[in-house]
């Protein structure tokens, strides 16, 4: 059937696949299960009660909640009758609220938990707000979706026909990494077309495979997966929390899922802390695996005696990683941030396909994505362009794009659309290069910066490069203007406590550890040592330990986990400014 609208996957499930479990949350203990014909129900029902209350074509509505089936209920109603959803990160503040519910003119809100309703009663003024828990002071969005039931459908038909590819659909804030976020016009086109790029790629099979969605709905990555994985015919299942998705991989057993690289790496650091708690011929078999997938690379045959080793690796080791992630999983999608490729190198090695893509929420997201295969894959590269987008490096080397996936533009924001959108070339901001048909990604080129002597440093190649240290968790360099490049360094406190035990170091605190002597000096031998991968112009040559870990909630990270430089800046001025002091 023709696809023209995103609501239009629906019925095309019903067609194809009518699946008994479409999508799937945890409720009390137990799995709850929603059919492809219960989603249109729900759905359609939803769609009437909208129109039913007043919104109409053009409305905004904001949904701010953790990732569960009535996120998207909500969002593909709104989309039948031609209005427009308004996601939003339920991590950030009250007064960010306040900002997108007044520059988007949102007419309701639908909230996830007591803690967002709070914030959302602080911002909504008039407005009124469902939640989707029972919580006093909203209301109950089964309620809402109740006066749906019995309305006329021939009114519903009336709206979805009216409802165009061009339209938009969805308004998305961007986290940004300063300022006031901008609002991001997409259209059913725009985010469809994505969605066709994506699914010729995906190896796990149609109609039969199963996913597991943690990452947040309300950014573009994982909403845009959410439609494909429809049109695919899996069967999605909403991990219960973050801190749950190891024991719900374990239940789901899923084919494939999203991913960031923060996350992929705080497995590898579990992974890797309990290898150190090993002993005697374990813990050197566990080693000797992990040394054997740091070297490996797909595309080159490293000979018989290698290839033997790697496949006992697999058997005594690489399994259990396997398990760790449910036994079954063909295919891990990770965007939004840079994946170290030694990552790259020991999940493939250990039969975990991880495939990098590249995109922005101005692109729908999708870019380039990898193909996951041995033969396609390329570490180090972010894939291959998907079909119909175009690109081009312009001559400082920034990355230009155009196709069917690029946004409308930036809501109320004719300026800065202006400024991004040049003869219909989006300017991404990134820097990189082509290598054949796959591309690289070398910086943001609002974040590289030039020292006093004229040089220009790329600090994200060089933070990604000095996580690859056990003893590394969070980096960031800085040196604008300045005679070399210096760092604040958050250290993996799981593989300090590893390198005082195997030295016979009392433990005591975070706090009172980096302040040691003995333990500053080995920071500083493992400095030294990643220095060697760059010129001496980018050599780190000072650095602060800091005891407490970057985060959301503190203010430090996006939501996609990327560094807040301005942020950081502005918080730790005094301990940047003291790596310059004589």
């Amino acid at each position: 059937m023709e696809l023209s609208r995103l609501f239009d996957l629906i019925p095309e499930q019903i067609t194809i696949y009518d699946k008994p479990i479409a999508l799937s949350k945890k409720e009390n203990g137990t799995w709850k299960n929603f059919s492809s014909r219960d989603v249109k129900e729900i759905v359609d029902n939803l769609s009437l009660a909208f129109l039913k209350i007043g919104i109409k074509e053009q409305d905004k509505v904001a949904i701010i909640s953790e990732n569960c089936p009535e996120w998207n209920f909500v969002d593909v109603a709104l989309q039948q009758i031609g209005a427009i959803s308004v996601p939003m990160y339920p991590t950030i503040s009250a007064e960010d609220y306040q900002y997108i519910f007044d520059h988007a003119e949102v007419k309701m809100v639908f909230v996830g938990n007591q803690e967002i309703l709070e914030k959302a009663q602080v911002a909504a003024a008039e407005r009124k707000i469902y939640s989707f828990q029972k919580l006093e002071g909203a209301l109950f969005w089964e309620d809402f979706l109740a006066t749906g039931y019995n309305e006329n459908f021939a009114d519903l038909e009336q709206s979805k026909a009216k409802v165009k590819a061009e339209d938009t659909f969805t308004i998305i804030y961007t986290s940004g990494t300063t300022g006031r976020p901008k609002g991001v016009m997409l259209s059913h086109q725009n985010v469809l077309s994505n969605v066709l790029g994506i699914a010729n790629i995906m190896i796990p099979a149609r109609g039969e495979s199963r996913v597991l969605s943690f990452l947040p709905l309300c950014h573009i990555y994982e909403r845009t997966g959410f439609f494909c994985f429809m049109h695919l015919g899996y069967s999605i299942y909403y991990a219960e929390s973050m801190d749950t998705i190891g024991e719900n991989l374990k239940e789901i057993q899923p084919h494939a899922f999203n991913t960031v690289p923060r996350l992929l790496e705080k497995i590898y650091d579990k992974i890797v802390a309990k290898g150190y708690e090993l002993k005697g011929l374990k813990k050197s078999l566990f080693f000797w695996a992990l040394n054997l997938g740091l070297k490996y690379d797909p595309n080159i045959d490293q000979g018989i005696f290698y290839n033997m080793q790697l496949k006992l690796a697999n058997k005594l080791i690489f399994s259990k990683w396997r398990a760790a992630l449910g036994g079954q999983v063909l295919q891990i999608n990770s965007g939004a941030s840079a994946l170290q490729p030694r990552l790259a190198r020991v999940f493939w090695a250990a039969g975990i396909k991880v495939c990098e893509g590249y995109g922005l929420t101005e692109t729908s997201p999708v870019i380039t994505v990898s193909i996951c295969t041995e033969e396609e894959i390329r570490i180090g590269s972010v894939g291959k362009l998907i079909q119909d987008v175009e690109l081009k490096i312009a001559e400082d080397g920034e990355i230009l794009v155009k196709g069917p996936n690029v946004m409308q533009g930036y809501y109320k924001q004719p300026e800065l659309t202006a400024e991004v959108l040049q003869n219909g070339w989006f300017h991404t901001g990134d820097i990189g290069e082509m290598d054949g048909e796959y591309l690289k990604i070398t910086d943001r080129k609002k974040e590289m910066f030039k020292t006093s002597g004229g040089k220009y440093i790329a600090p994200q190649a060089m933070e990604n490069k000095f996580k690859e240290s056990s003893l590394i968790d969070q980096l960031f360099v800085t040196g604008e203007s300045k005679n070399y490049p210096g760092a604040l360094i958050v250290p993996s406190f799981d593989g300090l406590k590893d390198y005082c035990q195997h030295k016979g170091i009392p433990y005591t605190s975070d706090r009172e550890m980096i302040a040691r002597p003995d333990i500053v000096d080995k920071f500083k031998r493992e400095v030294d040592e990643l220095n060697k991968y760059f010129g001496k112009w980018e050599q780190i040559k000072r650095f602060k330990l800091l005891s407490d870990s970057w985060s959301i909630e503190t203010g430090e990270l996006t939501p996609t986990m990327k560094l807040k430089r301005k942020v950081i800046e502005e918080k730790f001025a005094k301990e940047l400014a003291a790596l310059y002091e004589e």
